[in-house]
């Protein structure tokens, strides 16, 4: 079995640039975001319970989730917002699972990286990790960023910050934190480099030979 490093962060924070730099150093990126945007894309295994459980209305013509649909639907009614999720996160741990065996047997990633954003909002992750590494920066900083990368209003970000775990809770999850704030990305990679080696030499007796 290959070590199981979280990696989380808010938006903004810079926790995907993170994983990237640690794929690039050979370790197996699990992605979160991504298994749930494929689960809701036409044909994928949340469609039909979600036309179901939640009304054929919010799956759009082309057979896929219709995201417009439910975010207006999750705004008005946070109901909306809980069943989506009963839906989605059994089929997400399932993937991520089969995603984790695969790389164990498959592949020779000294590190298996899970990308989860949110991993503070949930306690299902701690006893499948083995390390937490926290992405962390100023909540003005996340603001400006995403703003200059999505052009979203100010008061938008603020809406999905706060539907997010705050700084505070992330932080008591972690193990390791990157202060992600004035760093370039250069030395962003270099943050990542030195705390790969760390972890490296952490669980070097569980590598295999």
């Amino acid at each position: 079995m290959r070590p199981r490093i979280g990696i989380t962060g808010g938006i903004g924070s810079g926790k995907s640039t993170v994983a990237q730099g640690f794929a690039q150093w050979g370790c197996h990126v699990i992605d979160a975001d991504r298994i749930a945007r494929e689960l809701t894309l036409p044909g994928g295994a949340a469609i039909a319970p979600i036309a179901a459980q939640m009304g054929a209305h919010f799956v759009d013509a082309d057979g896929a989730l219709d995201r417009a649909q439910m975010r207006e639907a999750a705004f008005r009614d946070p109901a909306y917002k809980a069943l989506l999720e009963a839906i989605l996160h059994p089929l997400i741990r399932q993937q991520i699972d089969q995603q984790y065996q695969h790389a164990c047997s498959a592949t020779n990633a000294p590190l298996v990286i899970f990308d989860i954003p949110l991993l503070a909002e949930s306690s299902q992750w701690s006893p499948r990790l083995d390390q937490v590494i926290v992405v962390d920066c100023l909540e003005s900083t996340q603001i400006a960023r995403v703003q200059q990368r999505n052009q979203l209003a100010a008061s938008a970000i603020e809406a999905i910050m706060a539907q997010q775990a705050s700084r505070l809770q992330r932080l008591r999850k972690a193990d390791w934190v990157l202060w992600n704030e004035t760093l370039s990305l250069q030395a962003l990679g270099e943050a990542v480099f030195d705390l790969y080696n760390e972890l490296i030499a952490n669980y070097r007796p569980l590598q295999p030979d």
